[in-house]
């Protein structure tokens, strides 16, 4: 058995000291103790003697990771993208970007411009070439991950939204839990004839969303009445609207994301279905326009600052809570919802 005395040191600091227990010590943030670590030169000289003094008396020594990081070869952190023009994986760099910002880094970004593994392996080749320091990964596509693991494992990196993938740490939005909150929301209303507008089957979100969809109706007793597979598009919600609009049986639809709700309000107010008298819409992001739809459209929030800010503090070796787990989301109630007839 090991002994207090006796255990190891934590990764992240000797005999278990980490950054934050720095920084609680010298009544700062932990990323003003990572800006001393890394000699940055907007911290004040008596912030940085204070914290340099609280290190010394603790003992700390920063992770690997960290310790990599405060080299500060390019001071850049690389972001590998595979559809940076969607809301989700935008959205993710501007949080990433945000993120590191605070810490005294910039990012740069490389969009593969498609999921084949000639694209990946040229976009990282680009990453590694400006000797970046850290990288995260937004690839909602499992073809994309493969290239990644042939990186050097000395490279800080972390997957987002991509949960259960790879045999290195993700972080994502708890994607079952969104789509739960949805069901709940449409079952709590009344509702029981439930269709579902899915993503793109080759995203792993989208048939995450799905398989969720499935499982919380299935524990309900339920069946879905239908599933539709559009690409994300609000083009793509129009034409699959037009179908739904004829299912007169159908009362509410979950959307895998605004884009899509918001074409499927188009085609169902062109086909004379009123939302929400006739039929429920639910979406999922909770996009900056979801408010002014008409109507206001309920939808699930992820909250994406959040997943930044976690995704730099593991990359610099700030996160010192283990595996990781995933970010709640929230249900946004508005008008486009309402109790079945």
């Amino acid at each position: 058995m090991t002994t207090p005395e006796a255990r190891p040191p934590a990764e992240d600091g000797v005999s278990g000291v980490s950054i934050r227990d720095v920084a609680r010590l010298a009544g700062v943030s932990h990323q003003t103790v990572s800006r001393v670590l890394n000699d940055h030169p907007s911290v004040r000289p008596a912030t940085r003697e204070r914290v340099r003094t609280v290190i010394a008396e603790l003992g700390y020594t920063p992770s690997r990771a960290a310790r990599s990081l405060s080299m500060r070869r390019s001071g850049v952190i690389g972001i590998l993208a595979t559809s940076s023009a969607e809301y989700g994986p935008a959205s993710c760099i501007q949080a990433i970007e945000t993120a590191a910002r605070s810490h005294g880094y910039t990012v740069s970004v490389a969009d593969t411009g498609g999921i084949g593994p000639t694209e990946v392996r040229s976009s990282l080749d680009h990453l590694l070439s400006q000797q970046i320091e850290a990288l995260a990964v937004i690839a909602p596509h499992g073809e994309a991950l493969t290239a990644v693991e042939t990186l050097p494992r000395a490279l800080p990196r972390v997957m987002l939204q991509a949960p259960g993938h790879g045999t290195h740490p993700g972080l994502a939005v708890d994607q079952a839990a969104g789509v739960g909150l949805a069901v709940a929301h449409l079952l709590e209303l009344g509702h029981t004839s439930i269709a579902h507008i899915a993503g793109p089957s080759d995203w792993l979100d989208a048939t995450a969303r799905a398989a969720a969809f499935g499982a919380a109706l299935d524990a309900a007793g339920l069946a879905p009445a239908a599933i539709l597979e559009g690409d994300w598009s609000a083009g793509s919600g129009y034409r699959i609207g037009l179908e739904l609009a004829a299912r007169r049986h159908i009362t509410a639809v979950f959307s895998s994301n605004d884009q899509m709700a918001l074409g499927l309000l188009h085609a169902l107010h062109e086909g004379g279905v009123r939302v929400p008298d006739d039929i429920s819409v639910v979406g999922f992001d909770d996009i900056p326009e979801a408010a002014h739809f008409w109507p206001p459209l309920t939808t699930v929030r992820q909250d994406f600052a959040e997943l930044g800010r976690r995704c730099v503090d593991r990359l610099l070796g700030l996160d010192t809570d283990g595996p990781s787990i995933p970010i709640a989301p929230l249900l946004i109630p508005r008008r486009s919802t309402a109790p079945l007839p």
